[in-house]
């Protein structure tokens, strides 16, 4: 084991280092956004912003590796205080889901994708029934999955048959 030990932030710095999770993110560096958001949740763990911010950090990663973060990514999105929040961050976990699965060019994943997108689609709309007045996300997040299937072909249900039928043998 190393002699290392992690340095607890102060109360005083949360506000500053949410600004830095927010720079890393636009920076292209989730793993280090990551640590910051879990240096704030270790001093104020209930930080509905960090939280947030750790959710979205963690699907940042998903094309890299789903490994263990998209289960720590819906299991914090589930855990939100509000219904709101509960639906329109699982949704933004599985829309997050369905792109890595997309980018992976893995065989199947037009279908995986699609079951993906799909399943975001129905938390977004409930998100729809419950969100605040004047919030229009979860609108917008849903017209970029209808947008996302139309315009491409491979995202289609498990089963649906590609081009021309193919020639079969008696």
């Amino acid at each position: 084991m190393d002699d290392f030990q992690l340095k607890k932030l102060t109360s005083a710095g949360v506000s500053g280092a949410i600004d830095k999770v927010k720079q890393y993110r636009l920076l292209n560096e989730p793993g280090t956004a990551e640590s910051i958001c879990r240096d704030v949740l270790d001093i104020e763990p209930g930080h509905a912003e960090a939280t947030v911010l750790l959710i979205l950090t963690l699907t940042d990663m998903f094309v890299r590796s789903l490994g263990g973060r998209f289960e720590e990514a819906q299991g914090l999105a589930q855990g939100l205080p509000g219904p709101y929040e509960r639906a329109y961050y699982t949704g933004i976990v599985y829309e997050r889901r369905a792109q890595a699965h997309l980018r992976s060019n893995a065989p199947q994943c037009g279908p995986m994708a699609y079951d993906w997108l799909r399943r975001a689609m129905a938390r977004f709309e409930e998100a729809e029934q419950v969100r605040p007045p004047g919030d229009d996300q979860a609108l917008l997040r849903w017209n970029a999955c209808v947008r996302r299937l139309r315009a491409l072909p491979e995202l289609r249900p498990a089963g649906d048959e590609y081009g021309e039928p193919t020639l079969q043998i008696d």
